[in-house]
């Protein structure tokens, strides 16, 4: 179970194949960000020694995930450039909360809602697409985008109370379908 409360708007889907080399090209850069997420939580949060290895399984899972939407984009020669980001993620975690370790629990609830979006935006495009290779790519990532999921609530659950974890994940999860109500005016993977 994602977690997430609203759906993908229905015409995100259209937008997204009309403009597949932009999704590619974020994928990309979401999967490199995801893996910095990752390590920067390690370095952040060093005094949680239970979170140091799924953490850096997770950055390198997110790497390799990477590594396999840009050999799709070298196969269709699609350049790897800067590319202006969605304000999603920006505008998610504007929820998260300065004091510790109510930030930690936050920072990670966002990481957690990005890759159940994610795992949505992905069966979506799975289960659309018309090029088999590319919709192969997708369905293969989903379990991966639904385990990413669950790893961050289980890591907080070993910190926080399960109650407080899942109270608090109603709560951004709810602020993520607001921020969904005003999607950027470009597609994007989270727009």
């Amino acid at each position: 179970m994602l977690r997430l409360k609203t759906d993908t708007r229905e015409d995100w889907i259209g937008q997204a194949m009309e403009s597949m080399d932009d999704i590619l090209l974020d994928h990309a850069h979401c999967e490199k960000k995801a893996a910095s997420m990752a390590l920067n939580l390690m370095f952040r949060y060093p005094e949680h020694p239970q979170l140091m290895k799924p953490l850096s399984e997770l950055a390198r899972e997110e790497l390799r995930h990477f590594e396999q939407v840009f050999a799709v984009m070298q196969e269709r020669e699609i350049p790897f450039r800067r590319q202006r980001p969605s304000t999603y993620a920006g505008r998610l975690v504007s929820i998260v909360r300065k004091d510790e370790p109510h930030r930690m629990l936050d920072l990670m609830l966002c990481a957690c809602l990005i890759e159940a979006r994610s795992c949505e935006r992905m069966k979506i495009l799975a289960e659309n697409l018309e090029d088999a290779k590319l919709a192969r790519l997708y369905k293969g990532l989903l379990a991966c985008e639904a385990r990413h999921h669950r790893i961050y609530i289980d890591m907080l659950e070993t910190i926080f109370p399960r109650d407080e974890v899942m109270a608090r994940l109603d709560e951004i999860s709810t602020h993520e379908s607001q921020v969904l109500e005003t999607p950027d005016d470009f597609v994007r993977l989270h727009t």
